[in-house]
């Protein structure tokens, strides 16, 4: 089992069946809560977003800015194809994504000042550098807490589950526990995901859920008698979790049974492919954030071998970036086809990219300093290149732009002003994004 250099393994999930193990609903059982309430002003978003999350820093100079006329020692041993745009090239494992270029945004110029997994997780997804004074929530959670609105399916899912920057991220920072997302256990059947996940065990009957969704009402009703001292439990997370596993609708969004072969094969029987999948029906059900976690990618030796090549006696023996074409190339495709592309926003990105030089176990190491993200649907401009690195990949040559400027970008496609302003336990008003500046040439 591949091992990333901060010692995270990835891990082994137990399927999910009660109320009780339904993971990212919450504490419920736990009194005292700070939040008698957060203040949000604003609208609601009016578009939905599916963040394809690139675990562990993927190669800016193998994906999507390739340095072709650089010497050896920096282009790296994988050679670049042309897109569908005159003069942008993409790494030769994204043949699928090279014909698309004219449909999507690419951001060249990304920049941070941090260099580790977890420190440069929290920034890309918060949009605010790590302190220790305060944790920030990331975007899916800030989304899902602001969007109101009662639905069977949780705001937020993360698929197969929200293990990123070295499993250290709360990804709910200061908000509470019920903002987390939900997680979705990998299946002991290795040709996909889990979609028993929402079942009932045969302990825990429909009649034993009607009498636990009763007793939570009554909870519901003393927890408003502490609102004078402001001690409220928080009890959404249960509410959610009931709702979850008594809901016809939400177990078939869960399903990827329900989808034709012709159309699961389109995405490739990969956890990736397969996950993409599952987001797009996630989507379609009513999910406003959907985390897909693609780890692997802290590719500091045998760069061929692990982006290009996979390995022998792999199940699917390709590398991460012909799986990452494959999956994230059927589900745009998906999207345009079902008349989502408009109202949902893909975001491919990760926690920073990798050194301009291959060092000598013939990968690549930590570099924030210039690296890519793919921006595709939600109203962003279509064949849009934004910023560039320098000729060896190295800095922003032009138009930088920082994970507070993405963040704020964000916000501001999905239909939330970056200055909304969330409150902490004790009574501070926080902006979405404080210092970040949302990208004109995107957001128009």
């Amino acid at each position: 089992m591949k091992k990333r250099c901060d010692g995270v393994r990835r891990r082994q999930f137990l399927q999910l069946g009660a109320i009780s193990a339904i993971s990212g609903m919450g504490s419920p059982i736990g009194l005292g809560s700070p939040f008698s309430s957060i203040a949000a002003l604003g609208r609601h978003a009016k578009k939905n977003c599916i963040l394809i999350w690139l675990d562990g820093g993927a190669s800016h100079l193998e994906t999507f800015d390739p340095k072709p006329l650089m010497p050896s020692e920096v282009r790296g041993p994988l050679k670049s194809i042309a897109t569908s745009i005159p003069g942008i090239q993409f790494g030769e494992c994204l043949p699928r994504l090279a014909t698309r270029m004219n449909t999507m945004t690419l951001l060249r110029g990304m920049t941070s000042p941090l260099g580790e997994h977890n420190l440069g997780a929290q920034f890309m997804l918060t949009g605010y550098k790590p302190t220790p004074a305060l944790e920030y929530p990331v975007m899916g959670c800030a989304i899902s807490h602001l969007r109101t609105e009662t639905n069977d399916l949780p705001n937020h899912v993360a698929v197969p589950n929200h293990q990123v920057g070295g499993a250290k991220l709360r990804a709910n920072g200061y908000l509470p526990s019920s903002c987390l997302p939900f997680e979705l256990t990998r299946s002991s059947n290795p040709k996909g995901l889990n979609s028993n996940a929402l079942q009932m065990v045969e302990s825990l009957g429909q009649v034993r859920v009607d009498r636990r969704a009763e007793y939570l009402k009554q909870l519901d009703q003393f927890s408003q008698s502490l609102d004078r001292i402001g001690t409220v439990p928080d009890y959404a997370g249960l509410d959610q979790a009931v709702r979850l596993i008594t809901s016809e609708k939400a177990r078939a969004a869960f399903d990827l049974q329900q989808e034709p072969e012709y159309t699961r094969n389109q995405y490739g029987s990969s956890l990736f492919g397969q996950s993409c999948l599952l987001a797009r029906r996630l989507i379609q059900g009513g999910v406003g954030f959907v985390t897909v976690n693609y780890p692997g990618w802290d590719t500091h030796d045998n760069l061929v071998v692990r982006l290009k090549d996979g390995y022998v006696g792999a199940r699917e023996p390709v590398g991460l970036i012909p799986n990452l074409d494959r999956g994230l190339d059927a589900l745009l495709e998906d999207l345009e086809q079902t008349g989502l592309m408009d109202e949902t926003l893909v975001v491919v990105m990760a926690e920073f990219g990798r050194t301009p030089r291959i060092n000598a176990a013939g990968g690549r190491d930590h570099w924030p300093r210039a690296f890519s993200v793919l921006l595709a649907g939600g109203g962003t401009p279509q064949g849009l290149v934004h910023g560039e690195s320098d000729e060896s990949g190295e800095s922003p040559k032009s138009d930088p732009v920082t994970p507070a400027d993405l963040a704020a970008t964000i916000y501001q496609l999905l239909g939330f002003d970056p200055n909304l302003e969330l409150t902490t336990p004790d009574g501070r008003p926080i902006r979405l994004v404080r210092e970040g500046t949302a990208i004109k040439k995107i957001i128009g």
